[in-house]
């Protein structure tokens, strides 16, 4: 679900973070690095910032898949989202911390989507394949057995090193989520989407604050403080109201 967790997660093809650099705790140096022998610079400085992540030590104590499932029980935490029963689609779930999450929280039905596979979390359902194929939405719908009440996409593409091409990959995975969310919610329902400050157009803003009560931006704790990685959180789905209104 994260680049934060690269142990836990392999390098997607596709859907992953952008990736950020630095040293997170930005004071001591915290547990040493045992060995250097053959890693490059910015290998040690990641293997350093895992093994002082607080969140990464919480997850594994916790038994969570991944350091970024803190970000959705803040998020959480802080608007209230899952409750007992609530219909969960999570877009780009793997390894699978918000599918955690969610069951833990009393989410009724859970159904999620990567093309990097899962490893079972029952009763969740889990595709292994890309979103943006037209026949992985109504195959998501299927297997949750009804609308969603709440719609997760924690996806982002691999970058290419091109700032306007990874800007457009962006914003393409942020649009296809929306719509999907804009297609399918329940009334009342919400929208969480991973974005990064600058990563969305004003366009795909209008198209939530036309079809949503309220759009906020995140940042939640266990996002690293030296990346540009916001959530956009979308209530109260109205469904009936136009663009322009």
């Amino acid at each position: 679900m994260s680049g934060d967790d690269k142990k836990a997660e392999p390098e997607r093809r596709r859907m992953v973070k952008l990736p950020t650099g630095g040293d997170p705790a930005g004071r001591g140096m915290g547990t040493p690095v045992k060995t250097a022998d053959n890693r490059t610079l910015s290998s040690q400085q990641w293997l350093r910032r895992q093994l002082n992540d607080p969140f990464v030590k919480a997850a594994k104590a916790h038994g969570y898949r991944a350091r970024a499932a803190y970000k959705l029980t803040e998020i959480d935490d802080k608007f209230h989202l899952i409750r007992k029963g609530t219909r969960i689609i999570d877009l780009g779930c793997a390894p699978g911390g918000w599918l955690q999450v969610a069951l833990e929280r009393g989410a009724g039905a859970v159904a999620g989507v990567d093309l990097l596979p899962v490893g079972p979390l029952p009763p969740a359902h889990v595709i292994e394949g890309d979103f943006t194929d037209p026949s992985v939405g109504p195959r998501l719908l299927e297997l949750l057995g009804g609308a969603p009440d709440l719609v997760l996409s924690d996806m982002a593409p691999n970058t290419l090193g091109h700032r306007q091409t990874d800007h457009l990959r962006i914003v393409m995975l942020i649009e296809a989520a929306a719509a999907f969310a804009v297609e399918n919610l329940k009334p009342g329902g919400v929208f969480v989407a991973k974005a990064f400050q600058g990563g969305e157009t004003a366009e795909v803003l209008r198209t939530l604050k036309a079809h949503f009560d309220d759009v906020k931006h995140v940042k939640p704790k266990a996002s690293r403080v030296d990346s540009s990685e916001v959530f956009l959180v979308a209530t109260g789905f109205n469904g009936h109201r136009g663009e322009g209104g």
